[in-house]
C-alpha cells in the first residue's frame, strides 16, 4: 500500500505544473525517491544541466557532492537507497548572480506529502541554506557558516548540514579548512553505515 501510495505521489509530482507562469525553461521536476530510501539529501533546486538531462546532481555540484560522500553514480542513483528530494523540485531560472532561489511553492505543497513516505530513511543531508532552513528550522544559525559549525548537534537529531558543492563555494571550504578535515570522514562514515549496513 505504502509503495502504491509513493509511486502515485511521486507521479503527481512529475505531472506537476503548479509554478509553469513562472519557471523561464518550464517544469520539470527533478527528484528520486523509494519506500526503501535510507539516506535523504535535500537541496535546494535543479541546475539549468540537471534540468536539461533530468538526473539529479548530474553535474560538476554532483561530482564533487559524491566525492564527499565516498560513493559512485551507480549507489548514489540507486532510488532503492538514496532519495534526492530538493526544495524546489523544478530549475529556477537564472538570475545575475548564479541560478534563482527555488520557487516557495514548492516544498510546501509536496514534502508534508512526501517525507512521511520515506520511513526508512536514517540520515538526511541538508545541502545548502535553502535546505538547512526548510530542515533545521530555528535551530539552524544566522549564517552558512555558524550553522555548519553546530554540525554535531544537528547529526545528533539525525541531519547532517553540508555547504552547496557548488564550484562557486570555493572560497568558504578555503577558508574553513575544518570543513574537509573533520567534517568529510564522518560524513563518509555515517553514509557507509547507512547504505552498506
Amino acid at each position: 500500500m505504502k509503495n502504491n501510495a509513493l509511486h502515485a505521489l511521486l507521479a503527481d509530482i512529475h505531472a506537476c505544473r503548479l509554478c509553469e507562469a513562472q519557471l523561464q525553461d518550464g517544469p520539470r521536476p527533478v527528484l528520486q525517491a523509494s519506500a526503501s530510501s535510507r539516506l535523504l539529501i535535500v537541496s535546494q533546486a535543479p541546475g539549468r544541466k540537471v534540468h536539461a538531462t533530468g538526473i539529479p546532481f548530474n553535474d560538476v555540484s554532483g561530482d564533487r557532492l559524491r566525492d564527499w560522500l565516498g560513493i559512485g553514480r551507480d549507489m548514489f542513483y540507486d532510488a532503492r537507497r538514496i532519495a534526492i528530494v530538493p526544495m524546489g523540485f523544478c530549475f529556477p531560472g537564472s538570475g545575475r548572480g548564479g541560478d534563482l532561489p527555488p520557487r516557495p511553492e514548492c516544498a510546501p505543497t509536496w514534502h508534508p506529502r512526501l517525507l512521511p513516505l520515506l520511513k526508512h530513511v536514517q540520515l538526511r543531508l541538508a545541502i545548502g541554506q535553502y535546505a538547512q532552513a526548510g530542515l533545521l528550522g530555528e535551530t539552524r544559525g544566522a549564517t552558512l557558516t555558524e550553522t555548519m559549525l553546530a554540525w554535531r548537534g544537528h547529526l545528533a537529531r539525525g541531519v547532517l548540514p553540508l555547504p552547496h558543492p557548488s564550484p562557486r563555494n570555493r572560497l568558504w571550504l578555503k577558508r574553513n579548512p575544518w570543513f574537509e578535515t573533520e567534517l568529510i570522514p564522518v560524513l563518509r562514515t555515517e553514509v557507509a553505515r547507512v547504505l552498506l549496513t
